[in-house]
């Protein structure tokens, strides 16, 4: 069986965008999250990630662009996984329990272009950004209030 070569018949390669579009495809009305008392298919997970990549790409999110994300593990930061790739993105997912100065060190190396903060990280996102002034481009930080 190794010595088959690859070919459209017996490979497809599989990525976090072509994933969620199979799956959305066979399995469209089965359940791809429960959170809380949320759940979603995996069609609504593909409507959200498709609406949030057209905004990350309003946004003037494309190739290559990093976008970072503090926040538990959420739907909505599932979802990134998905959406960040579909708009051609980067996602740097940062540890919740990282220190601001740590965190102000993975923002400037990254060179994010845009920073999701749940609202329960925001005092942290803050002081994460303070260390930054004058010494980063600048970063577009959005407060992520999720209502689930």
């Amino acid at each position: 069986m190794d010595l088959l070569p690859k070919c459209d018949a017996n490979y497809a390669p599989l990525t976090p965008i072509t994933f969620l579009k199979r799956a959305n495809v066979v399995y469209a009305n089965r359940t791809s999250v429960i959170y809380e008392g949320t759940r979603f298919t995996w069609s609504q997970t593909y409507e959200r990630c498709c609406r949030l990549a057209d905004s990350l790409r309003s946004l003037n999110v494309g190739k290559n662009d990093v976008v970072s994300v503090l926040a538990p593990n959420i739907p909505a930061v599932y979802e990134m996984h998905f959406a960040v790739p579909m708009a051609g993105a980067v996602l740097n997912a940062i540890n919740t329990r990282l220190d601001a100065k740590s965190i102000a060190t993975i923002l400037s190396h990254s060179g994010a272009k845009l920073f999701f903060v749940d609202y329960q990280y925001v005092e942290l996102a803050s002081e994460a950004l303070s260390f930054l002034i004058g010494a980063a481009p600048s970063i577009i930080a959005c407060i992520m209030k999720t209502d689930f």
